[in-house]
């Protein structure tokens, strides 16, 4: 197959102009669910349910301790789920291996989705629905509330409090993406994604050969799995299965549904702190990361002498150039296609995006979070350069602001290259990866950069679902996931304790192209330090001599 460039700017086109108009109001209300004082009747049931005081603000220590103790919660529940699933589906299904649980559980529960299973012969309905679905609401419920707390970090003067957790998680969850998966659903299900709770039937092709064909409630699944940049698929194949994804139609439309959200929130930046050009210099740093990560990405597959094998044929290679890019720039997983069977350069473009952070625009929530702190680097830098304290929105950054950035940025580099090279000076570990030279390490260093940045794609050649791989694979998972949340919501309570500043003539102005390029530059450099060593080992050298 030839990669079509005419193909390639088309949709990217009319994503930029679907994304467009959807930007400012999705982004105004947001910012409205998330400073709204009233609550709905059967928000108050919920929280009077869980014992929840809806009314009182918490620190960013009560804050942390309310996100750490229902994500353990959700990571028990959904474990037990897998293991008593003959019980829970009547024996028409069997219990998960005690180590793919645990994994999975992590994964969904980190938003994460990576899946170590085949989920049409692995899980029941009940599972399915029941458990991994509900985490697929909640855990990008959870990301969008922690990026909120930082935003009230910076919009509050003197302030204890970033809001109620319980409240932001409930409000996202009903107000937000159960609408906006509803409406998803019947665009998918009317565009031929299956929507049943047909058993697998067997059929016999004219050939003689015996093939399963699996339902089940996929188009449900498919809008929150994309809407929320969760990934996992109701199917091995994911957006690759024919009934996930089955037209060019409904591939740029999960497109959409992965950067909707991420791509308005800052816009809802730029409300809640009352300055709406931050919030349109954040969106040009991310959108222009995103067109070049999709040039980038372009070139190498028009570069490569054969685009054949792993592609699906009915998309083609600028769809799924496309699909790989905004999947990995965000914390998504879904794949159209398989990243193992993409050009080396193009493989290691999909490494790098997940490398940057997944920030442009990133998951929902942790995409915009990501870069404010990143943000607040660039300023400390500039303020390095002339010589000032510097100052973002208002508030001075202190040292203490600098140890939470620096922590925040270290996390997920830390834990992709200790966990890769742990990985690979163990046998059984480097076995799993069957692939031969610089692709082996390129399999290991995709898998961690996947979980610890809480991705969940996969070079499809590695095989995790042994007790090392599942283990390392839970640790990377979870600590990329709540370590930069606690920092987080540590560096929202410091500014929101803080009493605003009148800018002077030496405040650096933190918007405009000046400030962008400096953004940018310094997300671009912060990754090439950090990870330029270990790609230079797997997808630079496996390109540079195939």
């Amino acid at each position: 197959m030839q990669f079509n460039i005419f193909s390639f700017i088309t949709q990217i086109a009319v994503l930029v102009v679907a994304l467009g108009a959807v930007h400012r109001p999705l982004g105004a209300y947001l910012a409205k669910v998330a400073d709204d004082g009233g609550h709905f009747r059967w928000e108050r049931w919920v929280y009077r349910a869980a014992g929840v005081g809806s009314d009182s603000g918490q620190t960013w220590n009560a804050y942390a301790r309310s996100v750490l103790a229902f994500s353990i919660a959700g990571v028990l529940v959904v474990y037990v789920a897998q293991r008593i699933q003959p019980l829970l589906s009547g024996g028409q299904a069997a219990g998960v291996d005690p180590w793919v649980a645990m994994n999975t559980a992590v994964s969904f529960v980190t938003n994460t989705n990576w899946q170590a299973y085949v989920p049409e012969s692995t899980l029941g309905f009940v599972v399915q629905m029941a458990f991994l679905a509900v985490q697929n609401f909640v855990s990008a419920a959870l990301g969008i509330a922690v990026s909120f707390a930082l935003m009230r970090g910076f919009a509050r003067r003197s302030s204890g409090s970033l809001g109620n957790f319980w409240v932001d998680l409930t409000r996202l969850t009903f107000r937000v993406l159960l609408p906006l998966s509803a409406v998803a659903a019947v665009v998918l299900l009317s565009a031929g994604v299956v929507q049943n709770f047909w058993p697998a039937e067997v059929h016999n092709a004219v050939t003689g050969v015996s093939q399963s064909i699996p339902g089940g409630p996929v188009a449900s699944q498919e809008a929150i799995k994309v809407l929320g940049t969760n990934g996992g698929g109701y199917f091995n194949a994911n957006s690759a299965h024919p009934f996930e994804n089955p037209s060019s139609f409904t591939n740029l439309f999960e497109v959409f549904l992965i950067l909707l959200i991420p791509s308005a929130l800052p816009y809802t930046f730029g409300r809640m702190v009352g300055d709406r050009k931050q919030g349109y210099t954040v969106l040009t740093v991310m959108a222009s990361l995103w067109l070049i990560s999709m040039t980038a990405m372009a070139w190498t597959m028009a570069a490569a002498p054969d685009l054949g094998e792993g592609l699906e044929q009915r998309f083609g290679p600028a769809a799924s150039g496309i699909f790989a890019t905004s999947t990995t720039l965000t914390s998504t997983g879904a794949v159209n296609a398989s990243h193992d069977s993409l050009p080396p350069l193009a493989g290691g473009m999909a490494m790098f995006n997940m490398m940057l952070g997944e920030v442009a625009p990133g998951g929902v929530g942790s995409g915009l979070y990501g870069m404010l702190v990143l943000a607040i680097v660039a300023v400390f830098l500039a303020g390095l350069m002339v010589g000032r304290t510097p100052e973002y929105l208002g508030k001075k950054i202190q040292a203490r602001h600098m140890t939470l950035a620096a922590l925040y940025l270290l996390v997920t580099p830390v834990l992709v290259l200790v966990l890769t090279g742990a990985a690979t000076l163990v046998p059984d570990a480097v076995a799993q990866a069957p692939a031969q030279g610089p692709h082996q390490f390129s399999e290991l260093l995709y898998a961690f950069t996947s979980g610890a940045n809480n991705n969940g794609s996969a070079f499809g050649g590695i095989t995790t679902s042994g007790p090392l791989l599942s283990t390392l694979m839970a640790a990377a998972m979870w600590l990329g996931r709540i370590l930069p949340i606690v920092l987080v919501l540590a560096l929202a309570g410091c500014f929101a304790a803080q009493e605003p500043i009148p800018p002077s003539p030496g405040t650096l102005a933190t918007y405009g192209p000046l400030f962008a390029g400096l953004l940018g530059a310094v997300t671009f450099l912060l990754t090439a330090l950090n990870y330029f060593p270990a790609l230079a080992l797997g997808p630079i050298a496996e390109g540079t001599f195939q």
